[in-house]
């Protein structure tokens, strides 16, 4: 008796642990909200794995939510539970936490690009004070876990900004936080492009101001 929690991201990668061990067992049962044509491959495999013994053997529950009735079922019964690799991804926890907030918080279900604006200026300053006082230490013999603490907590409340921003896009069938990252990478690409042609060694500043505005007139132009 296994849970087997498969990325929705990424259905038909299903954790290579979960054959090597043995913990697939038949019959395997498939949530509604997998894909069909990963049930599909499932339902194939399902003669391939071993049978639970005796009679009411409950086999494997597939599914995409690990918080779905059946999981949670057989989570409080004691199966074991073979999650895929990639839901430990800490951005994807956090965009999954934000898409929590918004669909559920008051507040947050009430905000905007423009009522953020005032939380997003606090943010970028606070990381701003933590980042001088990080080079003071720096400077003074050397920043300590406390400098970095801080660093790190201030950039985090700055990337719940973009993510907020992020989630409302999306709410409203725009775009989303991966279309920022990929909207970051198309830019690099085109205004930093020996970040992408195979070469290796430092590039000196001249070049890079160069690439930068070439990228830059493209994309004026059109051209990207």
């Amino acid at each position: 008796m296994t849970v087997l929690v498969l990325d929705a991201r990424w259905p038909d990668l299903v954790p290579a642990t979960a054959f090597v061990s043995g913990a697939v067992r038949a019959p395997v049962s498939i949530s509604d909200a997998v894909p069909r044509d990963v049930a599909a491959l499932a339902d194939a495999s399902a003669a391939q794995a071993p049978a639970d013994a005796g009679a009411g053997a409950e086999g494997t529950w597939v599914t995409v939510d690990e918080t779905d009735a059946e999981a949670r079922r057989r989570k409080a019964a004691g199966e074991p539970v073979i999650r895929a690799a990639s839901l430990a991804d800490p951005v994807a926890e956090a965009r999954r936490v934000i898409a929590a907030a918004r669909g559920r918080g008051e507040w947050e279900r009430g905000q905007t690009h423009v009522s953020l604006l005032p939380y997003l200026a606090e943010e970028a300053g606070e990381y701003a004070e933590a980042a001088r006082a990080w080079q003071a230490a720096e400077d003074a013999g050397g920043a300590g876990e406390d400098e970095e603490a801080e660093l790190l907590a201030e950039l985090s409340d700055v990337l719940l900004q973009v993510l907020f921003h992020a989630e409302i896009a999306r709410g409203r069938g725009a775009w989303d936080f991966g279309d920022v990252a990929a909207r970051f990478t198309a830019k690099i690409r085109s205004r930093a492009p020996y970040l992408f042609d195979g070469s290796t060694g430092v590039v000196d500043q001249a070049a890079q101001d160069a690439a930068w505005a070439a990228g830059k007139a493209r994309e004026r132009n059109g051209a990207v």
